[in-house]
């Protein structure tokens, strides 16, 4: 067995009526990490710079339980436009059942159009683990302690 196929969770995917003649969700490679998702708009969406809009994908979908779907930017789309994701990565639970919707924004100088059918981000489908929180006194020390916000470098 291949290695792309060896990790696979069966997602319950429904096609929503403005949905019908797009694409599933797609992996564009053997080795993609991520599904792509495509703009199920039913105009062109004008994102003039700095503007910020919620783009629907006609699906919703129903995760197992202890999985997560993540919502990430397209980097294609970043470089070439400057439109990524807000709130990113966004993130589906396994008990939402509601229209799966992008929120985007252009982070670029020129106006970007998003058009019908445009892959617009990628979904990766994650296992979820949960964290039992224990209240202690004192927390265990670490050789980097409590600096953070750039205290590592950004040079090696």
């Amino acid at each position: 067995m291949t290695a792309h196929m060896e990790n696979r969770v069966r997602v319950a995917l429904k096609r929503l009526p403005e949905s019908q003649d797009l694409p599933l969700p797609s992996y564009m490679s053997d080795l993609a990490a991520g599904a792509d998702l495509y703009a199920a708009v039913r105009d062109d969406i004008t994102l003039e710079p700095g503007m910020r809009a919620l783009v629907p994908t006609g699906i919703a979908i129903a995760l197992p339980p202890g999985y997560e779907a993540q919502i990430r930017p397209r980097s294609g789309l970043a470089l070439k436009s400057g439109v990524t994701c807000l709130n990113t990565p966004g993130t589906i639970d396994a008990d939402y059942r509601g229209h799966v919707q992008v929120l985007l924004v252009n982070l670029g100088k020129e106006p970007a159009v998003i058009k019908r059918g445009d892959r617009i981000a990628q979904m990766i489908v994650a296992p979820v683990n949960r964290a039992e929180f224990s209240v202690v006194e004192e927390l265990p020390d670490s050789l980097r302690g409590a600096n953070g916000f750039g205290s590592t470098g950004v040079a090696s």
